[in-house]
């Protein structure tokens, strides 16, 4: 039997939750048990590796990413 609660986030919350998500339709609760399983298994990353993922995350949110496609065309791949 699976029990089921609404737990209550402030906005700013939820939308760091959303940038979480690595496909649009994956549920909060998967996000949120990645991230317990990462702060769980904390030998697997080390902090600088963290703060680099955290980095890297921002620089989406930002826009700062580059399709496959342009990538190819600034190093001259077909």
């Amino acid at each position: 039997m699976t029990m089921e609660t609404t737990i209550q986030v402030k906005k700013k919350v939820k939308d760091l939750l959303e940038d979480l998500k690595i496909h649009p339709r994956e549920s909060y609760n998967t996000v949120i048990e990645r991230l317990i399983e990462i702060k769980t298994d904390e030998g697997s990353l080390s902090t600088e590796t963290l703060k680099n993922i955290e980095r890297a995350l921002e620089n989406i949110r930002q826009g700062k990413v580059f399709s496959t496609k342009q990538v190819k065309e600034r190093l001259g791949i077909k």
